[in-house]
């Protein structure tokens, strides 16, 4: 009889897992998903491209219903899970009775951060983080509202972009002294920004918010410089929080995120976490990549199997804004690398690549990131480049043509 498995996140890493289980173990577990949002799960790396008019929302669901069913899993979205119950290993959901388990994975994702500002309550301010949100957003932009996006990082401009696109007038503000400081060097993120005002975004950097002005609704925006952007509604994008109450409830260790061994083992017997809720030595991934990873290992774990998670090598690899934007590994050059350096602003494109050791260590590309995986798999693969070096920031093409070798 097949182990009750339950699976509490309807997201990316949810989805990546139960394809993985499939692979390894089908008719092992009886699979039951519980979910939050009431669809199935979609690619939520491509919710700008529905802001933004340039995909359906439909068009981004990763399965259709029937993949999901073929695989003999229970889906039941629109439904929140309110307490685990470790000694019965019963889920608690709101308005239903409860669900036995065997195994339970904790794949329920992150939540993005409100700005602790005065006037944050107002109505007009909204965040940016699911498919609900882009129902609202895309009510401002097809009313030509004035709109102000807050937080500089992806999901900023990812927002910013799409009400752009989608017909608001849109002000971005960002903390920091750059765009997407965690995942670009000051050059990259420089030609960033001017890819990204082309597109009809005004960008203000080192704007740190004040307070939001209005009544009852928004009205505007003040910086701590006294600067005021008058706006009809305010976006919040200045980051994500892990959800851990879940866990934390029941008694399961939690820091930032939950946290989970090399197996993603939580520590409470049984019960795994995967994903942007889980703490993984220490670190919460926000990426899609490292899921996907601990997706692979977990499911290969509940096999049966040897796999081990020992971490990822972070790596961005996305079209942000409408730009094509790629980082990873030391991108910044720790001390005693080396870098190579193009950098072309009239068409748009930088590249950058870090060297430590006779091997590729961190890579950043804008614009042109055809060869984003090449470079991925020589960092994450240690291989030494003498032999490419000289053709390398040309491409895998130039870099492994015979002539090379």
């Amino acid at each position: 009889m097949s182990e009750p498995l339950v699976v509490v996140g309807n997201g990316m890493a949810a989805a990546r897992l139960v394809d993985e289980l499939a692979k390894v173990a089908l008719g092992r577990f009886a699979i039951a998903v519980i979910g939050d949002e009431p669809r199935l799960a979609y690619n939520r790396v491509l919710l700008s491209s529905v802001l933004a008019g340039e995909t359906g929302s439909h068009e981004i669901e990763l399965k259709p219903a029937a993949w999901w069913r073929d695989r003999g899993v229970t889906l039941k979205y629109g439904c929140i899970a309110t307490e685990i119950d470790i000694g019965r290993r019963e889920l608690k959901i709101a308005n239903e009775e409860s669900i036995v388990f065997s195994r339970l994975v904790l794949a329920t994702g992150s939540a993005p951060l409100r700005l602790n500002v005065p006037g944050a309550d107002l109505a007009g301010v909204h965040t940016f983080r699911d498919s609900r949100d882009v129902d609202l957003l895309l009510t401002l932009a097809v009313q030509k509202k004035r709109v102000v996006v807050v937080g500089g990082g992806l999901l900023g401009l990812e927002a910013a972009y799409g009400l752009a696109r989608a017909g608001a007038s849109v002000t971005l503000l960002h903390l920091m002294d750059r765009l997407m400081e965690r995942q670009l060097d000051a050059p990259a993120a420089e030609l960033l920004k001017s890819l990204v005002e082309r597109k009809g975004v005004t960008v203000i950097l080192n704007a740190n918010t004040a307070r939001i002005h209005g009544e009852t609704r928004v009205e505007g925006v003040e910086l701590t410089d006294g600067r005021r952007i008058d706006a009809d509604a305010a976006i919040f994008a200045a980051g994500i929080r892990p959800n851990v109450a879940l866990a934390k409830d029941a008694g399961i260790p939690v820091n930032r995120g939950i946290v989970v061994d090399d197996h993603m083992q939580t520590g409470a017997p049984d019960i795994f976490a995967l994903g942007e809720c889980s703490e993984h030595r220490g670190i919460c991934y926000g990426l899609v990549e490292p899921a996907y990873e601990q997706a692979r290992v977990l499911a290969r774990h509940l096999a049966g199997g040897a796999a081990a998670y020992g971490g990822s090598v972070v790596a961005t690899n996305l079209k942000v804004s409408g730009v094509s934007v790629f980082s990873a590994g030391d991108f910044m050059g720790a001390q005693g690398s080396e870098t190579i350096v193009l950098n072309d602003i009239r068409h748009g494109t930088y590249k950058k690549l870090v060297i430590s050791d006779g091997r590729l260590s961190g890579a950043v590309l804008v614009g042109d990131v055809g060869d984003a995986l090449w470079y991925l798999e020589l960092i994450r693969n240690r291989e030494p480049i003498a032999r490419i070096r000289k053709d390398m920031m040309f491409g895998r093409f130039f870099a492994i043509r015979p002539e090379a070798a």
